[in-house]
């Protein structure tokens, strides 16, 4: 969670900027001339959780891939009877186990849940 820094001298709002002679990360006051050194030199911090089923969409050419295992199960789309599969990676606590498969064939790809 953000938290916003304030002037000790105006109570206003403490905003990032860089101290290029000495190239560090300060917070000064746009109504005074306060400023305090960065205690942490992250001003911004963005993550993205995917959800499995995003993941494997990002991923292609799945089929060739030597290192992911493979079952004797039937694509429903071409009826290629081999595909690669792998378990969700998901660690959100109320999230359980799915398999996610690719089939074999080059030229389907389809992807299911199992």
């Amino acid at each position: 969670m953000a938290s916003f820094k304030y002037c000790l001298e105006c109570n206003n709002l403490l905003y990032p900027r860089e101290d290029k002679s000495s190239r560090r990360l300060m917070f000064s006051c746009r109504n005074c001339q306060y400023e305090e050194d960065a205690d942490n030199m992250c001003v911004y911090s963005h993550k993205i959780i995917h959800t499995p089923s995003e993941q494997t969409m990002m991923l292609t050419d799945l089929a060739t891939d030597p290192t992911l295992p493979r079952a004797n199960v039937t694509c429903p789309q071409c009826n290629h009877p081999e595909a690669v599969f792998f378990q969700s990676s998901s660690r959100r606590a109320e999230a359980k186990m799915t398999l996610f498969y690719v089939c074999g064939s080059q030229e389907c790809g389809h992807r299911w849940v199992g």
